[in-house]
């Protein structure tokens, strides 16, 4: 198991409950749970996409997307489901796009793609919304992104309940394997027919998908749709599961590492607010984190294979 990132985030809790008294409280621990659930959910997402040695640069610009398409339905004809389902249906359409052309396109990385549809559905979203946010959501939005149950938020459950699926389909179904196994071994899965090119497009999708999932959280925690949500939560999402531990080589990565990475990212943004440090500076302190956590893997590998050599020259 993979300790480096859990190890920091241990001791990021210690330090900042050290360092701040309103830091260690349930209100608190129910704030930072709220601020990274969309982190979290779009990391899931993410790591599928990496996982087969992708990258989606077009979640937080989709997320915004999402949520305008949500409030634009709801103030033309209501309904909380209604609204729910187009919110999803944006987002996977937008990862439709990124994965179809793509793989059908046959694009040399699929940072060309998400990169051009970064700019597109934000341009969309402000388009659409005339570029001022747009207020109103369905009572079951509002309750998904900012309801709670005492302390606990309820976007708390759905990413728990997110994270349980994904869990589940990466390691009991076949498409779960498919997956590890195009992005560890691209030539090996199309030597085992493997349909490469529709995994690649079911990543994207899922990654679309989350981001849709991820717009109705954050336009229930502020009860709009606003072309502005979203903005540089592409890179917390790749943060997120690189700090987990993910390869940019594909076939490495955890569910279970992402959400820690997503919440590492949470408690630096928190605590640092909490003891009125700046935002330029919260950026460098997450940027040495990721730095600290992927090399903490690094020496780790290093010493394993240092002791099996040893024990193998012991033998």
């Amino acid at each position: 198991m993979r300790l480096g990132p859990v190890l920091i985030l241990a001791v990021l809790v210690l330090v900042l409950s050290a360092s701040s008294p309103y830091f260690a409280t349930t209100q608190n621990l129910g704030n930072v749970l709220a601020q990274s659930a969309v982190i979290a959910i779009l990391a899931v997402g993410q790591l599928l996409v990496i996982l087969t040695r992708g990258i989606d640069l077009s979640v937080g610009s989709t997320l915004a997307l999402a949520a305008v398409v949500g409030a634009l339905v709801f103030e033309s004809r209501g309904g909380g489901v209604l609204t729910i389902c187009v919110m999803l249906l944006a987002g996977a359409a937008v990862g439709a796009v990124n994965g179809l052309v793509y793989v059908f396109g046959r694009l040399p990385h699929p940072f060309i793609i998400t990169l051009a549809t970064l700019s597109i559905a934000r341009g969309l979203a402000l388009s659409l919304s005339h570029g001022q946010p747009i207020s109103g959501m369905p009572h079951v939005v509002d309750t998904v992104g900012g309801g709670s149950i005492g302390w606990l938020p309820y976007s708390s459950f759905l990413v728990a309940f997110v994270a349980i699926v994904v869990t589940l389909f990466l390691t009991r179904v076949v498409w779960g394997r498919w997956i590890y196994a195009v992005g560890g071994n691209p030539e090996g899965a199309r030597r085992l027919g493997i349909p490469r090119s529709w995994v690649l497009v079911s990543v994207y999708v899922c990654s679309g998908l989350l981001a849709g999932i991820a717009a109705v959280v954050t336009a229930g925690r502020l009860n709009a749709g606003s072309p502005t949500f979203g903005q540089l939560a592409e890179l917390d999402s790749i943060a997120a599961v690189v700090i987990g531990g993910a390869s940019f080589l594909g076939g490495r990565g955890h569910v279970g590492h992402a959400l820690v990475g997503a919440l590492m990212i949470g408690v630096i943004r928190n605590g640092m607010n909490l003891l009125n440090i700046e935002a330029s500076r919260q950026l460098i302190v997450i940027g040495v984190v990721i730095v600290l956590a992927v090399e903490s893997d690094v020496v780790r590998g290093r010493l394993e294979e240092r002791f099996r050599a040893l024990k193998a020259a012991g033998a």
